[in-house]
């Protein structure tokens, strides 16, 4: 099997921390995610704080974490390469023997000791009594270029190593003293000289990673957009359509200028005729009309009617609609979508019993909670989400509920108030491949949405995403990002074809042949994931029901004590 290689930009610590441990606790396959990081510092169990950390953290712009690794107290950054192997190691004695993990760690260090001889330091090598890859080992003033912590439980393993590129060195001389060793220097690429570009040298360990942990085979390597985004993903125009100023016709310049740095050019005519799989017969029965009503009584709104969705009439005959609450106005312009990017009001107090009475009215199996990006909400709107799923419980506890939510800004803190309510069903969407994410959804981020969905496995929920294709991916990107959410033990994933809202949106780069679908269902089962729900008509809350039944969610019990 292929090393999938990451390139995720830059990622707030505690992000990728959470796709790290659920990749770990749940993986099978090899992955390297190469990032950099936030201003942070971490720490072993067994760090020295009173002594090692020399500076307030919050004083000088970064966070302290705490994380089951071996080693002190270190610094990660802007302009640090950071690479996580999360991979299986072979026993050391035979079948049933332990890992061998001196001999990873070795490998680790090699690997970053050939890495930086092909950039012109053929200098780097070990100390014996330090961990990590030091320049100058056998002259009178070793330095330290990488630092290097690593976990391994059950044969899999975590953490791994920190490059010093164009790292601000403050933050490991006079803030800290790194890896509690106070009488050796730290140095970094630019200290010495080295001018080389951290796409060449992501270039470099992908390729030497892949020939260490990738079975001979090349690296099955993804790369986020390689510029610099603003810290606040959430900082984008509102109200001017997606992506910026529009034109009459066609993408914001702004939507086509992120299309074609992402390597998107040719497209399908908003003129051409769909193909025949892309055509659905809807019949609206007198059921679906009553259910209609019922809705326009209770003023909600249905994503199932605002999207025009082609599977409407199927899945109210089956039991199953999906609610947008907290408003019609979303604070983010994803370049897909049709939702009004218009500042948004208060949400409604009365939402969720509205909310519950329509899944009683409308005798509801399963009832999906979608929502609009609500980033002007200190919670990002997750305690408004959970108050409606509390309110069909008391009103239909039989009813199974599924939650599609935004990404929160990543916030743990409020994502837990959602999961203290256990949705049966937690669905985050990952939308499009990583080359693509800035194009497609430009407030959000490929590690950020893995991160949701991670934590959510790792609190104990059936986890689901989706995915959008024909906007310009590849089969293989399609393939890779299975791979990452059968890691981080996604239960559920869907995959439909992207039709275009309106010239002003992102174009289609090609109608998907039904075929296509079909394997992606076969790779991603055959990869761990319980149920691949993919079809040129597949939305995210097509067969919701019977996809969660699939994989054998039960309907949330309430507790009575």
């Amino acid at each position: 099997m292929p090393l999938h290689v990451r390139w995720l930009g830059r990622v707030p610590y505690r992000e990728a921390l959470a796709v790290q441990e659920s990749m770990f606790r749940n993986g099978t396959e090899n992955h390297l995610l190469l990032m950099e990081h936030k201003h942070v510092f971490t720490h072993g169990p067994r760090a020295d704080l009173a002594v090692n950390v020399l500076a307030e953290p919050a004083a000088v712009g970064a966070e302290l974490v705490a994380v089951q690794r071996g080693g002190d107290v270190t610094y990660h950054g802007p302009g640090q390469l950071v690479g996580y192997p999360i991979v299986s190691l072979p026993p050391k004695h035979g079948p049933a023997g332990p890992p061998d993990t001196k001999a990873h760690v070795c490998n680790v260090e090699q690997l970053v000791i050939d890495t930086l001889a092909e950039i012109g330091l053929p200098n780097a090598g070990r100390l014996p009594e330090f961990p990590g890859v030091w320049l100058d080992v056998d002259g009178p003033h070793p330095r330290k270029i990488c630092a290097i912590g690593v976990r391994v439980s059950r044969g899999r393993t975590m953490h791994g190593f920190a490059i010093n590129v164009t790292t601000d060195m403050r933050y490991l001389r006079d803030y800290i003293i790194p890896c509690g060793i106070a009488d050796r220097p730290v140095t970094s690429l630019a200290e010495e000289g080295i001018d080389v570009p951290m796409a060449d040298i992501v270039a470099i360990v992908s390729r030497l990673a892949a020939a260490r942990w990738g079975s001979g085979e090349p690296a099955e390597r993804q790369d986020v957009a390689w510029h610099q985004r603003p810290e606040d993903l959430s900082a984008f125009s509102r109200g001017e359509g997606p992506g910026g100023v529009v034109r009459d016709h066609g993408p914001s310049v702004q939507l086509a200028g992120r299309l074609t740095a992402a390597g998107v050019s040719e497209s399908v005519s908003i003129a051409a005729r769909k193909p025949e799989w892309l055509r659905p017969k809807v019949v609206h029965g007198p059921e679906v009309l009553a259910l209609k009503k019922t809705v326009r009584d209770l003023g909600l709104v249905t994503v199932c009617e605002e999207a025009g969705c082609p599977n409407l009439s199927e899945c109210w005959s089956d039991g199953t609609a999906t609610f947008m609450v907290l408003g019609e106005r979303c604070t983010r312009a994803c370049g897909f979508c049709l939702v009004d990017t218009q500042k948004p009001l208060a949400p409604d107090a009365d939402e969720p019993q509205r909310v519950a009475a329509a899944v009683v009215r409308m005798d509801l199996a399963h009832a999906v909670l979608t929502m609009v990006a609500r980033d002007d909400l200190v919670d990002g709107g997750m305690a408004h989400v959970a108050a409606c799923v509390e309110a069909i419980r008391l009103a239909r506890p039989t009813t199974r509920i599924e939650t599609l939510v935004s990404d929160g800004k990543g916030d743990a803190t409020s994502l837990q108030l959602l999961f203290d309510v256990r949705p049966d069903v937690l669905n985050h969407n990952m939308e499009t491949v990583p080359r693509l994410q800035r194009a497609v959804r430009p407030s959000a981020g490929y590690a950020r949405s893995l991160s949701v969905l991670a934590q959510a496995k790792s609190a104990g929920l059936t986890v689901k995403s989706g995915l959008i294709v024909g906007m310009g991916e590849t089969t293989a990107e399609v393939d890779g990002v299975l791979a990452d959410l059968a890691a981080i033990g996604v239960d559920i994933v869907t995959i439909g074809q992207y039709l275009r809202p309106t010239t002003n949106h992102l174009p289609v780069h090609r109608w998907v042949e039904p075929a296509e679908f079909e394997r992606w269902k076969a790779i991603g089962e055959s990869l761990g994931i319980g149920h691949v729900e993919a079809g040129p008509l597949t939305r995210s809350s097509y067969h919701a029901r019977q996809s969660a039944e699939a994989v054998g969610t039960p309907v949330h019990v309430v507790s009575t004590r």
